[in-house]
């Protein structure tokens, strides 16, 4: 009966804590959003284009990160838009941090930002969106690894 109510109590936490996003979540899910702005943001006609990482690797998504990070400092406003708004953006998006444990970079290490296909601004940026998309879901599953090593641990412990 104890071991089923600390269940309950651990399982009724663990579901607070997953409805609760992360500050890191967060901040993966406002960038997502700033990239989507500079999608209407962005000039695409006449624009360089730019080194396009794409088929990202669960666990070594750094090294795509760093490439849209390079390529994003490379991006110019339309001429209808507000240069602050945009130079603010791309700020932001340039402060993006993010490490991984790099354990399936082996083939994928070795690639530089150069050695990707260069694509459109708003090609870049639709890319660069979904790397965000995929960056914030393995952060959550992560977290709820966490959570589930936790619970199992805290049930190893008291064996009634």
């Amino acid at each position: 009966m104890k071991r089923m109510i600390i269940f309950c109590m651990l399982f009724f936490c663990s579901t607070m804590m997953l409805t609760a996003a992360s500050p890191r979540t967060l901040k993966y899910k406002q960038i997502k959003k700033i990239i989507e702005d500079l999608q209407t943001m962005v000039k695409d006609k006449d624009a360089e284009l730019l080194h396009t990482p794409e088929n990202f690797v669960e666990g070594c998504l750094s090294t795509a990160v760093t490439c849209f990070k390079k390529g994003a400092q490379k991006l110019q406003p339309a001429s209808s838009q507000d240069k602050g708004a945009f130079h603010k953006a791309i700020r932001i998006v340039s402060r993006l941090t993010y490490r991984d444990s790099g354990e399936h970079c082996e083939s994928y290490e070795t690639k530089t930002c150069e050695s990707y296909e260069k694509k459109s601004p708003k090609e870049f940026l639709k890319s660069f969106e979904n790397l965000m998309q995929m960056v914030s879901k393995v952060h959550s599953s992560w977290m709820l690894f966490d959570i589930l090593q936790i619970i199992t641990d805290i049930l190893s412990l008291h064996p009634y």
